[in-house]
This record gives structure tokens, C-alpha cells and sequence, in this order.
């Protein structure tokens, strides 16, 4: 009830991202100038809005890597322009730590079905196998940069 009278300001939204389980998120999202979100499973449960993707997504999450996604919220992520990511093995989301500098690698040629994304760990030295599992109107919608500019293209010049 708190945040609902600010749908429609998403900056301030913004501020509410992960709240209860990370009041710093916010703020250290825009002091790394964005990110990504690592994330456990069915990652968006119970957030069928589109605003549980658009206010990461404003604080410059650049994709979320999680062990499993909430249909509805996979849907929004795409249509928000954020590849949603899984790890090939789900036992590998242990071994990432908050704080972790990860390089991910290879996610446009995954997108578009052309091989395997990967995330080296390089504060563990570690490499993981990720998994870019999408239908292909959802590959569609992501390679154009999300919903938006999805139906733009569509659009008779």
C-alpha cells in the first residue's frame, strides 16, 4: 500500500527496490552506474506488474541472472529490455556473492540462439555455465531492446 500511489513515478518507485530485503540496493545500484541482479528461485513471484521490472530497470539493471523466473515477471522483463538469465547449474547461484564482480559474456549470440552464455566470477575465479531460455517472439522482443521499441518496428514507415 506503501508504494502503490507512486506507479506512476517511477523514480520514485525506484527507491523501494528490494526494500525489505535490501534497503542499500537502490543507492548502490546507481552508484555502480547498474548491474545486474543475482537472484534465486522463481524470481519475481508474486509481482505481475510491470513495475516490479521497470523500477530495476530505471536504478540501470542491465540483466538477472537467477536460478528460476516467475512466468508473469519473465514476461515483464522481457518487454522491459532486461534479459532474464539462468544458471545452467542452479547449485552455482552459491557459489556468488554480494559485492561478486561478475563478466558475463556471449548473452546477444544466446538471445539469438547462437550458442552459450557464460559469467566468469572474477573476485572467485570461477566460470558458469548460463542458459537464455526463451520462445522466439520473446527472442524478438529483447533483440529490439524490449516491448516498446518492439512495436515501434512493427509499425509501417
Amino acid at each position: 500500500a506503501k508504494v502503490l500511489p507512486l506507479r506512476s513515478n517511477i523514480p520514485a518507485l525506484a527507491e523501494h527496490v528490494f526494500e525489505y530485503v535490501d534497503p542499500t540496493f537502490p543507492a548502490r545500484a546507481r552508484k555502480a552506474g547498474g548491474g545486474f541482479i543475482v537472484a534465486g528461485d522463481n524470481y519475481g513471484q508474486g509481482s505481475s506488474r510491470e513495475h516490479a521490472a521497470v523500477a530495476p530497470m530505471f536504478l540501470g539493471v542491465q540483466l538477472v541472472l537467477a536460478k528460476s523466473f516467475a512466468r508473469i515477471h519473465l514476461d515483464n522483463l522481457v518487454n522491459s529490455g532486461i534479459p532474464p538469465v539462468t544458471f545452467a547449474n542452479p547449485k552455482d547461484y552459491d557459489g556468488v556473492q554480494q559485492g561478486d564482480r561478475l563478466r558475463i559474456t556471449n548473452v546477444l549470440a544466446a538471445i539469438r540462439g547462437r550458442g552459450e552464455a557464460t559469467t566468469e566470477n572474477v573476485t572467485r575465479g570461477t566460470r558458469l555455465g548460463l542458459r537464455v531460455s526463451l520462445r522466439p517472439y520473446q527472442r524478438e522482443v529483447l533483440l529490439a531492446g524490449g516491448g516498446i521499441r518492439y512495436a515501434q518496428s512493427r509499425v509501417p514507415r
